[in-house]
C-alpha cells in the first residue's frame, strides 16, 4: 500500500494509547516489521528497540522458536474458553509458571494484559476477606507515585496525577504512603527515606488495619512512576508489616518480571513470598496478550467449597488462556532456561550500568535510576539544585525524537527517559543505543539551557 495513504488512513481514523494524537499527525511513525531487536518502518529506515517494544519484548523479534510453537498450537486450534473448561497449553504452562514462581504460589489465574491481572487481584484480595467472613476488610494501600494499570480498579490502587486524576469520581478510595524515592528528598538519604516510608505504613496499618485489605506494590521498582528503586531491604520489611496486621500482600511483577531486574522475579532479590502476584509482559516474550494473576494455596482455598456457599470467583475474559498465546508462553521460557537467560541478563545489567556511568557525567542527567536492565535517566535543568526543566518544554520527549532520528525507539515518563533494552541485546547493541541516548541527551538539553552548554 501507498505510505503516504498508510498515514492518512493512521491520521483519519486511529487512536493511539497514552499518545497526545497532535503529537503523532506531526511526527508519525508506521512499523512494518521487526528482527533481532530492531524495528522497521514503512520506509525501511531502522531503529533498535531500546524499550523493548513497551517493555515486553524479551529475545527480539521474530525468534523463530516462539514463531514455530505459535504455528504448532495453529495447526490444532487458536482459541477455546478455558470458563469450565482447561486446554493443555494452559495447563502445561501453568505447571511451569508455579515451578519458576516464589514457592508459596501455587495456583494460576489467567487474563489478558498487565491492568486486568492487576484488577483481578484486587477483586481476589476483596473477596478472600468477605468468603473467609470478615466483611470489614475491603480497603487497600498504594505507594505514592505507583502505577498499575489503567483499568478503573488499577487506577484506584495507582498514585499518579498526570494518569489518574482526571477518573477521581469513577475510582474508589485507597490509602497512600510516601515511596522512599531518595532524589528528591530533602536528606538524599536511602535509608532515611526508607524508615520513613515504614514509619508511615506501620502507623497507618496500627490504625486502619482491620479495614485494609490488601497492600499493592511494585516489585523493587516503580515503572511508569519514574523507574524509582527501592532501597534495599524496603520490599522485605513491607511483606514483614503485612504479615504482622494480616494485610494480603499483591506484588506487581507485570514490568520486573522475567529476567528484567537480572532476576526471574524482582522478589527474589529480598526473598518475598507475595499473597497474589500479578505477571505479564514478558511472559510471552512480547508475543501475545498472556497474562496471570498467581496466589497462595490460603487464598484459593478461601474460594473452594460447594456452589451453594458462593465462594465461586466471577470472573473471567473471552481469550482467558488463549492457547496461541500459553503456547509462546512455553516456548518463551524455554529459552530462558537453555540460555540461562537470567544470568545473562544479570550480566549484562553490570556492562548497562558502567555505560550508563558516561551518561551521568553529563550536565542535565541529574541522576540515572537502575535495577538490572530497568533504567531510567532523568533530566533536570540544573544539576546542583536538581531544577527539573519547565514540564512544557517537554525536553525528555523531544531527546527520544531525536534518539528516534538517531536510530533508536524509546518514550519518555516526564523527563525521564526510559532505557530497557531486550534481554537479548548484544553488548555492541547496547553500546550502540547508550551513543545514541548521550548524543541526543546532550543536543536536546543544550538547546534548554545553553548556558550549561560545552560544560
Amino acid at each position: 500500500m501507498d505510505t503516504q495513504r498508510l498515514y492518512d488512513i493512521s491520521k483519519q481514523h486511529m487512536w493511539l494509547p497514552f499518545t497526545q494524537m497532535k503529537d503523532y499527525e506531526e511526527a508519525p511513525l508506521i512499523i512494518e516489521s521487526g528482527e533481532g531487536i530492531k524495528l522497521k518502518d514503512i520506509h525501511g529506515n531502522e531503529y533498535l528497540d531500546g524499550y523493548s517494544s513497551l517493555w515486553l519484548n524479551v529475545h527480539g523479534h521474530r525468534r523463530k522458536e516462539i514463531d514455530e510453537a505459535i504455528k504448532a498450537q495453529l495447526d490444532k486450534i487458536a482459541h477455546s474458553t478455558l470458563l469450565g473448561a482447561a486446554n493443555v497449553p494452559s495447563i502445561l504452562l501453568a505447571e511451569k509458571l508455579v515451578e519458576i514462581a516464589p514457592d508459596n504460589l501455587t495456583r494460576v489465574f489467567y487474563s489478558d494484559s498487565g491492568a486486568e491481572s492487576v484488577e483481578i487481584a484486587i477483586k481476589m484480595a476483596y473477596q478472600y476477606w468477605q468468603n473467609k467472613g470478615n466483611d470489614k476488610k475491603k480497603r487497600f494501600v498504594t505507594l505514592a507515585n505507583g502505577y498499575h494499570g489503567d483499568t478503573v480498579g488499577a487506577i484506584s490502587v495507582g498514585s499518579i496525577d498526570l494518569y489518574h486524576k482526571v477518573y477521581g469520581s469513577l475510582m474508589f478510595e485507597s490509602y497512600n504512603v510516601p515511596f522512599p524515592a531518595a532524589y528528591r528528598h530533602p536528606s538524599s538519604d536511602a535509608e532515611t527515606v526508607k524508615q520513613e516510608s515504614l514509619t508511615a505504613l506501620r502507623e497507618l496499618f496500627e490504625d486502619r488495619h482491620e479495614e485494609i485489605a490488601g497492600m499493592m506494590v511494585e516489585s523493587m521498582v516503580q515503572g511508569a512512576g519514574g523507574m524509582n528503586v527501592m532501597p534495599e531491604g524496603y520490599l522485605k520489611a513491607l511483606e514483614s508489616l503485612c504479615r504482622e496486621f494480616s494485610i494480603l500482600l499483591v506484588v506487581d511483577e507485570v514490568a520486573t518480571g522475567f529476567g528484567r531486574t537480572g532476576k526471574m522475579f524482582a522478589v527474589e532479590h529480598e526473598n518475598v513470598q507475595p499473597d497474589i502476584m500479578t505477571i505479564a509482559k514478558g511472559i510471552t516474550g512480547g508475543y501475545l496478550p498472556i497474562a496471570a494473576t498467581m496466589t497462595s494455596e490460603e487464598v484459593y482455598k478461601a474460594f473452594y467449597g460447594e456452589f451453594s456457599e458462593m465462594k465461586t470467583f466471577f470472573h473471567g475474559h473471552s481469550y482467558t488462556g488463549n492457547q496461541l498465546g500459553c503456547a509462546a508462553a512455553l516456548a518463551n521460557l524455554d529459552i530462558f532456561e537453555n540460555e540461562q537467560l537470567v544470568k545473562q541478563a544479570a550480566e549484562k545489567a553490570e556492562y548497562v550500568e558502567q555505560l550508563l556511568q558516561e551518561l551521568e557525567k553529563l550536565p542535565h542527567v541529574g541522576d540515572i535510576r537502575q535495577l538490572g536492565l530497568m533504567c531510567g535517566i532523568e533530566l533536570v535543568k540544573d544539576k546542583e539544585t536538581k531544577e527539573a526543566f519547565p514540564w512544557e518544554e517537554r525536553v525528555g520527549y523531544k531527546a527520544t525524537l531525536k534518539m528516534r532520528e538517531l536510530g533508536m525507539l524509546t518514550r519518555p515518563l516526564g523527563d525521564v527517559v526510559v532505557f530497557m533494552p531486550p534481554l537479548a541485546a548484544s553488548y555492541q547493541e547496547l553500546t550502540e543505543m547508550a551513543k545514541i541516548m548521550e548524543t541526543a541527551i546532550k543536543e536536546v538539553t543544550s538547546l534548554h539551557a545553553p548556558e550549561t552548554a560545552g560544560k
